[in-house]
């Protein structure tokens, strides 16, 4: 076995790449925080890790996530150019699709374009029935033809999806063998998703295909990018179900990592929630770009199995048929645009808005002094006293308040007859309202009451945010990991690898022997890539008799009741009509080292100063510590600011703070 002891996280966000390394033999760790490359996202990763001066031989594993696929859907750029193959009479499943009109009073509302435009589109004869029998048998001569016609327009990706073909993938695999040497990316829906509904899989195949070059491409530069500079580690990435992936089944299944970034917050609060005794945690992690909230109860994070990829959201909800359907398992999140370069601005009407626009990194806040011209919420953070007026990132980054003020009072404050700090002050209060919103739907729109919760806030932003949206929310009482702006890259380094599996229901079967079956078949796949013992958990997809749609609930003799008692969490009520079981799903689990709770090492002497901070319609005088001197016991309340290398805890009036022995503050509303 690899000895190596250096695990290495890597979280690629909108505007920062953060780097966390944890040596297993010290039990200490290192952390990076560093400016993203959007154009070439594996450059600030690469260089980051030059810049710390490691030996790439003690290296022994490193993961990462990245936005790189959701940033190709929301752009529309670099995906690959491909063709739809499918039944006659069904080429327009895209545009048809379950016939929702996203914005139901929005005259012009416009859906996306299909990403196969219907030129590409090709229907074909050959037929299965709801049974699985075939009942009209492929047409080889018309599939050779189509191929001529894909590969003589140049394009280098066929989505397959036919019919009924979760039943009986006879005919997509024929086809998939005639495109065998063909060069280029192929993708049978029986494999990509192999479940009923044909708008959900064909669209979740189609986006599959249209990923792949793209995915393919990054990882290949991000692993040889890290090959040249000495790292022949093993290198894994984060997917969208809260589990690791190998890069070859990233590479394979490129819909499995569309939501990688977000969810490694999650997973590291998870993990805390555990070590820590907190039973029932709501997560709110703020960045440069987005705010997002889950909820992680006995330690396990909510999940889905279906969003909308690249689809719009309004305050945090996902609005369904505004994007690109996706048939796979995620960490069910609420997302807003609202994060530290969240840019303010006046509406024609004369009102202040906030977002969804964002500055990133590039140009970043007006305070960053690269080129920025607009307000932003960190500039509004600056000018209220919250954040720091001089510098960032431990002092590695200036800041300049004056350009701050200066884009405030320009672009908000002068056109609404206002002072700079009323204008300041009302950026953050609209953007907390945004949040807590966000806050509402993973808890109250889900049944919870938010005040039964601990709030774990993190990200560079979320400390700052946090006590004003609990408090907002009648929460009592938040978490603040001791690094809480490269949470998300600490969580990477407490990740096991998960693969999730699903097939339909065959109504009257066995139940038992279907699981066995379906076992049996996945494990011989992980254990061809080298992949042995996974845990197994099972699940079904139930629903009334009826219904259109399902809830997924672990399976056990008392399943019926175990759905029943979901179904009235969720809805309120439960009826008395039968039930019928849709699918059956696995998760296979291979446990990988983690992280624990690390003590920090001793510190200077504390030092505790005052900054005027704006609070409750005035300037108060407030202290200001730097987070590396709190100690065990160390406490206080507010109003108070704890300043850290990535992050910055906001303490308002009413609030008690204390910190633990590995430095993690806890709030409690007094």
């Amino acid at each position: 076995m690899n000895e190596a002891p250096l695990y290495i996280g890597v979280d690629i966000g909108g505007t920062f790449t953060d780097i966390v390394i944890f040596d297993s033999k010290s039990n200490r760790i290192n952390i990076l925080k560093t400016p993203s490359t959007p154009s070439n996202p594996e450059k600030a990763v690469i260089d980051g890790l030059l810049s710390m001066h490691l030996d790439p031989e003690k290296v022994r594993m490193i993961n990462h996530a990245s936005t790189v696929a959701t940033n190709a859907l929301l752009t529309r750029t670099g995906l690959t150019p491909s063709a739809l193959i499918t039944n006659r009479g069904f080429i327009d499943i895209l545009e048809i699709g379950r016939q929702r009109r996203a914005e139901i009073y929005n005259l012009d509302f416009q859906r996306p374009d299909p990403l196969i435009a219907r030129r590409y589109r090709f229907g074909v004869s050959g037929r299965i029935d709801s049974s699985g029998r075939v009942i009209e048998d492929l047409n080889e001569e018309e599939i050779l033809r189509i191929r001529k016609k894909i590969e003589d327009s140049g394009l280098k990706g066929v989505a397959i999806s036919l019919i009924n073909s979760y039943l009986n993938p006879v005919h997509e695999d024929r086809i998939k063998e005639i495109f065998s040497d063909f060069d280029g990316y192929v993708f049978a829906s029986h494999e990509v998703d192999p479940q009923y509904r044909e708008y959900e899989r064909t669209s979740t195949t189609v986006v599959n295909t249209v990923l792949s070059g793209i995915v393919s491409s990054y990882l290949r530069r991000f692993r040889e990018g890290l090959k040249n500079a000495g790292f022949r580690s093993e290198i894994y990435m984060m997917g969208s179900n809260g589990g690791l992936s190998a890069i070859d089944y990233a590479e394979r299944l490129p819909i499995s990592v569309i939501e990688s970034g977000p969810s490694a917050g999650v997973i590291a609060s998870a993990n805390f929630s555990r070590l820590l005794g907190d039973g029932k945690v709501i997560t709110f992690d703020m960045g440069g770009t987005t705010a997002k909230a889950g909820v992680v109860i006995s330690g396990r994070p909510d999940l889905a199995y279906e969003f909308e990829a690249a689809g719009k959201t309004h305050s945090g909800r996902s609005i369904k048929g505004s994007g690109y359907a996706v048939r796979f398992p995620f960490i069910d999140l609420a997302e807003v645009s609202a994060g530290g370069g969240t840019i303010a601005w006046i509406d024609e009407a004369g009102s202040l808005r906030v977002g969804p626009k964002s500055a990133g990194s590039d140009p970043g806040p007006a305070a960053y002094n690269r080129g920025g011209k607009d307000p932003t919420v960190t500039d509004a953070d600056i000018i209220l006293g919250r954040l720091n007026p001089h510098h960032l990132l431990g002092g590695n980054m200036k800041i300049y308040r004056d350009l701050a003020e200066n884009a405030l009072s320009v672009k908000i404050a002068r056109p609404l007859g206002i002072d700079t700090i009323d204008a300041a002050s009302g950026i953050i209060r609209m953007i907390n309202n945004a949040m807590s919103r966000a806050i509402s739907i993973v808890s109250v729109e889900r049944g919870r009451d938010p005040r039964g919760f601990v709030m774990y806030a993190y990200g560079g932003a979320g400390p700052l945010h946090a006590a004003e949206l609990a408090a907002d929310l009648g929460i009592g009482e938040i978490m603040v990991p001791s690094h809480p702006g490269l949470f998300s890259a600490y969580g990477l380094l407490s990740v096991d690898m998960v693969r999730d599996v699903s097939i339909p229901f065959v109504p009257n079967s066995d139940i038992g022997s279907a699981f066995q079956s379906l076992e049996r078949i996945s494990i011989d796949n992980m254990e061809k890539e080298g992949l042995h013992d996974p845990l197994i958990e099972r699940f079904l997809d139930i629903r009334y008799v009826g219904q259109s749609y399902e809830i997924t609930v672990p399976y056990s003799e008392n399943y019926e009741e175990t759905f029943r008692t979901e179904y009235r969490r969720i809805y309120g009520y439960v009826s008395s009509d039968p039930l019928e079981i849709v699918s059956l799903r696995i998760r296979l689990t291979i446990r990988m080292p983690k992280i624990g709770l690390i003590e920090p090492e001793k510190t200077t002497d504390q030092e505790i100063v005052e900054r005027s901070v704006y609070i409750s319609g005035k300037m108060l005088d407030t202290p200001v510590m730097r987070w590396s001197t709190g100690h065990e016991g160390f406490s206080g309340g507010g109003p108070f600011i704890i300043e850290g290398y990535d992050s910055t805890i906001f303490v308002p009036p009413g609030w008690k703070f204390k910190f633990d022995r590995y430095l993690n503050v806890r709030m409690v509303r007094s």
